[in-house]
């Protein structure tokens, strides 16, 4: 008989996108649809099961009008900080596997997704990641101190994948912290976290300029 396992994604939507301006990023239209929309159907489209939508109060009623339709979505409060979101939808998301990623990370793609799933079976616990090519100075004080060996760097995005008690533990752990990254949580507590390449058209959409960046890719997808 085969075994199947339950693999929920979270996507903390709970910021006020301080730095973009005066409205959320994640409401804002690229080719008519909204950042959140693109995010959702990656994982939507992908062998998730659940995906659970961690929002900031003030957005729950128009994301319930754009995800209407969504067969696998659920939305519920966020709370004030990425981490307490998260860990909001971890009670909310009882799994074998979960994946959490930033709402504002609209180029994520289902393939991605699907390996991250496979991967996280395999490894307990991982990041999506992609290899630093700028060259990285050490600054104090305006003072640039030494130039930091780049072979072994790597830019973390998301997804993150976790085994889900693993994941959930760590957050009881941990919890009144301020992690703005899960995998930081299981470093913290000594676990292991692997790396899996990324693309480096999946950024996270922060300020204005990410939004005109983002439009050059949805455009081309």
């Amino acid at each position: 008989m085969s075994f199947t396992w339950r693999v929920n994604a979270i996507i903390p939507a709970g910021g006020t996108s301080s730095r973009f301006g005066n409205k959320n990023k994640l409401l804002e239209k690229i080719n008519d649809k909204e950042v959140i929309k693109y995010t959702v159907e990656a994982f939507e489209n992908s062998n998730v099961d659940e995906i659970i939508i961690c929002a900031n109060i003030s957005i729950i009623e128009e994301l319930e009008n754009i995800f209407k339709d969504f067969k696998k979505v659920k939305i519920i409060q966020g709370g004030e900080t990425r981490q307490a979101s998260v860990y909001n939808g971890l009670k909310e998301s009882a799994c074998d596997y979960v994946l959490i990623h930033d709402g504002a990370r609209p180029m994520i793609s289902t393939d991605l997704i699907n390996q991250t799933i496979e991967m996280v079976k395999d490894k307990k616990a991982l990041t999506v990641a992609t290899k630093t090519i700028d060259t990285i100075k050490e600054v104090v004080h305006g003072k640039i101190i030494r130039t930091i060996d780049r072979a072994k760097l790597y830019n973390t995005q998301t997804p993150q994948a976790f085994e889900y008690q693993l994941i959930k533990s760590a957050h009881e752990q941990l919890k009144n912290k301020n992690f703005t990254d899960d995998a930081g949580m299981l470093e913290a507590l000594g676990e292991d976290v692997y790396i899996l390449d990324g693309s480096y058209k999946n950024i996270k959409i922060t300020t204005q300029n990410d939004i005109d960046i983002a439009k050059i890719y949805l455009t081309e997808n």
